[in-house]
């Protein structure tokens, strides 16, 4: 299994190898939260083991959030250290299809999604872990 750096090292590749805008701590959010998503509804298990929590501002990997914090709203720069071997062939395709369909959006029109999806709704108010069967469960409905 992944782990969540991991699997945001391989979006912040991608951006850079596909010449893209640049990824914030926001859109990296919602980008690995899609991921996490799409991976357990495809394959019956977790991309990554960390949890996603409803933050106010959508799904949120707490660890990650803090790992990038200090680039603010600004792109966080390519890391030096991605290994694509990190990644199984199916991890890697799945983030780089995730990155192809949700890549293209605004860190905010990721946002704004995220907060019309059951997995953060119902968990906005308490602000607490969305439990990865809640997010299996909603991604199952959006691939059937």
């Amino acid at each position: 299994m992944a782990n969540v750096t991991d699997i945001a090292k391989c979006f912040l590749y991608l951006d850079d190898a596909n010449e893209g805008d640049g990824i914030s701590n926001l859109k990296l959010q919602k980008l690995v939260y899609y991921a996490q998503g799409f991976h357990s509804a495809i394959f019956d298990t977790a991309l990554f083991d960390e949890g996603i929590a409803a933050w106010a501002h959508g799904p949120v990997v707490p660890e990650l959030y803090h790992a990038y914090k200090q680039h603010g709203k600004n792109h966080i720069p390519m890391p030096n250290d991605f290994d694509r071997n990190s990644l199984t062939d199916d991890q890697f395709e799945l983030v780089e299809e995730v990155f192809e369909v949700f890549g293209q959006y605004s860190a905010w029109k990721l946002r704004n999604m995220t907060h019309e999806e059951s997995p953060w709704l119902n968990h906005e108010q308490s602000a607490d872990e969305i439990p990865l069967a809640e997010i299996t469960e909603h991604f199952k409905s959006r691939i059937n």
